[in-house]
C-alpha cells in the first residue's frame, strides 16, 4: 500500500474526514479537504516533515505511513529480496509450510530478533483473545513507541512487586 493509500486507510480508521485532518495539520479550512484529497489520490506526495505532521495527528508512527511499494505481488517479492540482501531474511520450509526466518549469522540478527519477537508476541495475544484487533493495530501503527511503553509498564510492575 503506497503512502497515499496508507494516509486514507488510517484516516478512515480514526474516523476523520479529509477536512478535519487537513485543518489539524494547518491547512486553511477552505482548502483543507482538497489538499488532503491530493495526497490521498496520489497527485501530490507529502514531504518528510508533512508525513511527520500527518502521523502525529493520526497518532501513528511516521513509518506506518511510509511503507515500501507493496502494491503488487512483484513489489512484495522484490521487497522480500531486498530484506534478504540487507537483513539476512531467508525463506525456508518447515513441516511443508513456507516461512520466513532470520539468518542468525547476519549482523542484523541481534537487532531484528527482539523486534520480530515483540511482533510475534502481540500477534499471539491477538490469536489467544488477550487483546483486541484494535489493540493490536494500535501496537503495530505506533511501533516502536508502543513497544517502549509496554517495556516500561512491565518494568514498573516488576519494581512495584519488589517493593
Amino acid at each position: 500500500m503506497a503512502i497515499n493509500e496508507r494516509i486514507k486507510f488510517i484516516r478512515n480508521l480514526r474516523g476523520m474526514t479529509q477536512k478535519y485532518l487537513g485543518m489539524a495539520i494547518g491547512f486553511p479550512e477552505k482548502t483543507a479537504d482538497t489538499r488532503m484529497a491530493q495526497y490521498e489520490i496520489g497527485n501530490r506526495t507529502p514531504k518528510e516533515n508533512m508525513v511527520a505532521d500527518i502521523a502525529a495527528i493520526l497518532e501513528v508512527s511516521p513509518q506506518a505511513l511510509a511503507v515500501p511499494d507493496i502494491d503488487s505481488y512483484d513489489g512484495i517479492i522484490h521487497t522480500f529480496f531486498a530484506l534478504e540482501d540487507t537483513y539476512g531474511l531467508r525463506i525456508d520450509k518447515i513441516d511443508e509450510q513456507l516461512c520466513l526466518t532470520l539468518n542468525n549469522e547476519n549482523t542484523s540478527f541481534q537487532t531484528l530478533f527482539p523486534m520480530l519477537n515483540a511482533w510475534q508476541s502481540q500477534a499471539e495475544k491477538l490469536r489467544n483473545g488477550e487483546i483486541t484487533k484494535d489493540d493490536y493495530d494500535e501496537w503495530r501503527y505506533n511501533y516502536p513507541k508502543s513497544d517502549a511503553k509496554a517495556r516500561k509498564a512491565k518494568l514498573d510492575k516488576l519494581r512495584q512487586q519488589k517493593s
